[in-house]
């Protein structure tokens, strides 16, 4: 679940192994670039962290956050 904080959108994403975690992190990629709208995150092995605001609007949370998250709530 995405929680709002410190002007950011923020989850945690837990899978089996790093190699999932990994697969994870190239369909976000693929999909932020689409988007053209690119995250913060972190990764240890099978642990990926991700922080979304739109840094145009002031670094703040935005409607093209919010359809981010979304679309990579569809890949997990």
């Amino acid at each position: 679940m995405w929680k709002e904080e410190n002007n950011q959108l923020y989850r945690k994403f837990e899978f089996k192994d790093f190699s999932e975690a990994f697969a994870f992190m190239t369909r976000v990629a693929l999909e932020a670039e689409k988007m053209n709208h690119h995250p913060s995150w972190t990764n240890v092995y099978n642990r990926v962290e991700i922080w979304l605001s739109t840094h145009d609007a002031g670094d703040v949370v935005t409607e093209k956050d919010r359809q981010l998250a979304q679309a990579l709530d569809k890949f997990v």
